[in-house]
């Protein structure tokens, strides 16, 4: 039977990527996103969960993916933005594990691996509430690392610099206004200013690095985050 993997943000961007590449290696992949639940409550977060052992029996690994970004300077920040920001990116990958803990812990080769950013390992201005979940969301693989070492789960946070996804194109404008910039130098001057290589990651190369984990050569591997930044933060 196929090892079987709940990816959330499965629709776009680097979710699908994962998607395409655990079912390349042969992975079972339950794949969600956010027509299928609020991943802000807690009922949608235990729904997904529910429903990935209903379908499949088994639970051998979680992605959290699923996010958002928001950039406004802290005086202007909406503080609904905050909740659902933080809710999503820290709250929800909190309620996964808890929710899918025993069957993590069954599989005897659980895996978890958030998706993080570089944004956990360092900031920009006005991205308040991201870096601040990102930062929180270490502390919580650490947190599961260490809980979960017994029983064979093993937690891990992959920090990509940016990536070509629809989420970064939405961040130009944003970034322009921000800035006061115009919008054609956001890419050059704001977005891949601190890369050292200058480019964007693609979506495949984050997937690679996910499937490394969630594959026998990441046993070892456990309670760290793990850049995949271009050199960002190399300075």
């Amino acid at each position: 039977m196929s090892r079987v993997a709940l990816v959330t943000g499965a629709r776009g961007g680097i979710g699908a990527a994962i998607v395409e590449r655990l079912e390349a290696d042969g992975w079972t992949v339950h794949g969600v996103d956010v027509d299928d639940a609020d991943l802000t409550t807690r009922e949608g977060n235990k729904a997904v969960v529910d429903t990935a052992l209903r379908a499949h029996g088994r639970l051998d690994a979680i992605v959290p993916n699923a996010g958002f970004q928001h950039v406004a300077p802290v005086r202007d920040f909406p503080e609904e933005t905050w909740d659902r920001l933080l809710a999503l990116l820290l709250t929800s990958p909190f309620l996964l594990a808890k929710y899918a803990w025993e069957a993590l812990a069954a599989s005897g080769e659980g895996r978890i691996c958030v998706i993080a950013s570089v944004h956990a390992l360092t900031a920009s201005p006005f991205k308040a509430a991201y870096v601040s979940a990102k930062h929180g969301v270490l502390g919580l693989v650490k947190t599961l690392a260490l809980e979960g070492a017994e029983s064979g789960i093993r937690a891990t946070a992959v920090c990509p610099a940016f990536v070509r996804t629809p989420l970064v194109e939405a961040q130009i404008a944003d970034q322009a206004n921000a800035y006061a910039l115009p919008a054609e130098r956001v890419l050059e001057d704001v977005i891949l200013e601190r890369h050292a290589v200058k480019r964007l990651l693609e979506p495949p190369e984050v997937a690679d690095l996910v499937a490394f984990l969630l594959g026998p050569a990441g046993r070892g591997i456990t309670g760290v985050a793990l850049p995949i930044d271009l050199g960002w933060t190399a300075r």
